[in-house]
């Protein structure tokens, strides 16, 4: 083996915002759509923190026709004097990395932009960018390409565009496709953002435009109850078991904020916010919310005789089954899971979230003890429905003892390497012996399903663990699953780092997809979250010409293209099914690492997700055929 030279000339320093463009996922959290909507959040969540700090009381943002977005707020604007650097501290923001006011503790007393890095990190991986401060009675102006300033300054400060009575920041900027997979903001998940920032800020007045062609639109987001009108929009045409509990204190610098309330149908919708930032993996600030709650729960039922001295404790998740809650909080330093903030994991939020929980809940429940008593029923249904379902769930797994190869549908690869290991879930035995022919056996695993598996939105848990084709799934996957009243699902016992969906491309395979998805969301959304699922495109079309290569096409619209720029006759395969393709054409298209195209099923609105899954999967028709009228120009059609 040849030896390298590790030395001096070895260290590479990136300057400026070459680091970001270099490592762009350490950032925004990956390069596609859902990094791609970050940028907006991290622009948005500075004006919001403007409006913590008592000075900014609106914010437009505006999706242009071009492909831009543009954020404009009324709070102070970003600073434009000579900064100790010798330029505007402005042109310091925006193209320094852990530069911004969200250091000084006078400047911000919140903040969630703690890092300093959204303005700059946005401004690397944008094409271009362009800045208005509205500042001193001037409109100061900057702009950048790909974080490389283009104006030029004088004296070291930006120059003007005019005057102006205004005060605030506009920012216009458009996403590199050098460095994004797709640069088309997702309006559906930017609209439900701004819409929960409107709740968690009920003095904030946000404005949001679409400006795209076909899809203009103008909302303005003001919600003065804040969390509480949150809570009730989420059980929007769910049955209350009484009104939302709310809470608002302070304790050792941290404001807790808390509004909950109970519904009739037992699942746990529990949000949690810090610094106006969505904790979706949760955090610490949730953990004392929940243990202090089913604390207080359980010793209620007691005092009140429900439970008995011999009785076990009701679990936690009999506790909160069937408990929508909006935790937030607001922290002057808190330390989160990386820099997209997905968890929280302030130990002192935990204590102060258990202790202020505990004191305004008690103060609550011992002045309203029917709706004490209402909480306590539904925890006691919620026991029965566990003790019924856990047996029910060891009877059938104990009847149902799969070994490693599922009962004989799972072909297996020969490497034990979870991490280099993968499982192909392919509808049909005609597809699946292609596909067993075809693979890599030593990485590649094969699982043949039949047809449509069941809906687990609409089935109860006996029938879910009954179902042929959801156990052979459970049992291929090695790492249990999670729903409802407990929790199985160890991740670390995953036995195949990529799940991968190979159904046909058709209207039939898209509706596996959304059942297989809807199954893995419920049951294993870990799974999701941890980006191990993904889909497979197999293509739909092969073009022989008479002259030159073949060429496989994945859909309409690259045939489209391939027509009107190809010369001279050729032949036209449509490939109705997987199983039409020979081993050889499948290993090629849709198996071979080195040249397949995969979806990695990603999750950015947890809300919002949960709520379109219920809506499109459940039992309620009239919302769901709204959705399609509403979307019919959306839907991909197989002709």
């Amino acid at each position: 083996m040849a030896k390298t030279q590790y030395n001096a000339d070895s260290i590479t320093v990136l300057e400026g915002l070459e680091a970001v463009r270099k490592r762009p996922g350490m950032y925004i959290g990956g390069v596609g759509t859902k990094g791609l909507n970050h940028l907006i959040y991290e622009i948005v969540d500075n004006a919001v923190d403007e409006h913590l700090a008592g000075y900014c009381s609106e914010i437009w943002v505006s999706l242009e026709a071009d492909g831009s977005c543009t954020v404009k707020d009324s709070g102070r604007g970003i600073p434009v004097e000579m900064h100790k650097k010798g330029v505007s501290a402005e042109r310091v923001v925006l193209s320094t990395l852990h530069a911004g006011g969200k250091f000084d503790n006078d400047a911000y007393k919140t903040s969630g932009g703690l890092h300093g890095v959204g303005s700059s990190v946005v401004n690397a991986l944008s094409a271009h960018m362009d800045i208005k401060v509205y500042k001193n009675g001037y409109i100061h102006h900057d702009a950048y390409e790909r974080g490389i300033p283009v104006v030029e300054l004088e004296k070291g400060l930006l120059p003007t565009l005019g005057r102006t009575k205004e005060t605030g920041t506009e920012i216009n900027f458009l996403p590199d496709g050098e460095i994004f997979e797709k640069t088309r903001f997702k309006a559906d998940w930017l609209k439900s953002r701004l819409h929960e920032t409107a709740y968690l800020n009920p003095g904030l007045s946000i404005h949001y435009a679409n400006r795209r062609a076909g899809e203009e639109e103008e909302i303005l987001y003001h919600e003065p109850e804040g969390i509480v009108a949150y809570v009730k929009e989420l059980n929007n045409g769910k049955n209350a078991v009484h009104d939302p509990i709310y809470f608002k204190s302070e304790q050792d610098k941290i404001e807790v904020e808390v509004a909950f309330q109970f519904v009739d149908t037992f699942e746990e919708n529990i949000l949690g916010f810090c610094n106006n930032i969505f904790t979706q993996e949760g955090g610490t600030h949730l953990v004392g919310f929940k243990t202090r709650f089913t604390q207080l729960i359980n010793s209620y039922a007691k005092e009140l005789g429900i439970l008995k001295e011999k009785d076990p404790n009701f679990t936690g998740a009999d506790t909160r089954n069937g408990m929508t809650a909006i935790v937030a909080v607001k922290h002057p330093d808190p330390i989160f899971e990386g820099q997209t903030k997905t968890k929280l994991a302030s130990a002192d939020a935990s204590k102060v979230v258990f202790t202020v929980c505990g004191d305004a809940l008690q103060h609550y429940f011992d002045r309203n003890v029917e709706v004490l008593k209402a909480v306590i029923s539904c925890a006691e249904k919620s026991a029965k429905i566990r003790k019924a379902e856990e047996k029910a769930r060891t009877n059938m797994l104990t009847k149902s003892k799969f070994s490693f190869d599922s009962n004989g549908k799972l072909a297996n690869c020969e490497s034990r390497d979870a991490e280099k290991c993968e499982i192909f879930i392919v509808e049909g035995d005609s597809a699946g012996g292609s596909a067993k022919t075809a693979r890599d056996r030593m990485y590649q695993a094969i699982l043949p399903i039949r047809g449509k598996i069941l809906n687990v939105e609409k089935a109860s848990m006996d029938k879910v663990l009954a179902n042929a084709e959801i156990k052979t799934m459970i049992n291929a996957f090695g790492c249990g699953f999670s729903e409802g009243y407990g929790n199985d699902f160890d991740i670390s016992k995953l036995r195949y780092h990529k799940i991968i969906l190979m159904t046909d491309a058709d209207v039939d395979g898209s509706h596996i997809d959304t059942l297989l998805l809807t199954f893995l969301y419920r049951f294993m959304p870990d799974l999701i979250y941890n980006g191990h699922v993904f889909i497979a495109m197999p293509p739909l079309y092969k073009v022989i010409p008479s002259r030159g290569q073949e060429q496989y096409l994945y859909d309409d619209k690259e045939l489209e293209r391939y027509r009107k720029t190809h010369t001279g006759d050729f032949r036209l395969q449509r490939y109705k099914g997987l199983g039409e393709m020979d081993p050889d054409q499948l290993w090629e298209t849709t198996l071979d690492p080195d040249r397949r195209v995969l979806k990695r099923v990603e999750i950015e609105d947890a809300r919002l997700a949960s709520e379109v899954t219920e809506m499109l999967m459940g039992s309620d028709v009239p919302p769901r055929r709204q959705f399609i009228y509403d979307h019919a120009e959306e839907a991909e059609i197989d002709a």
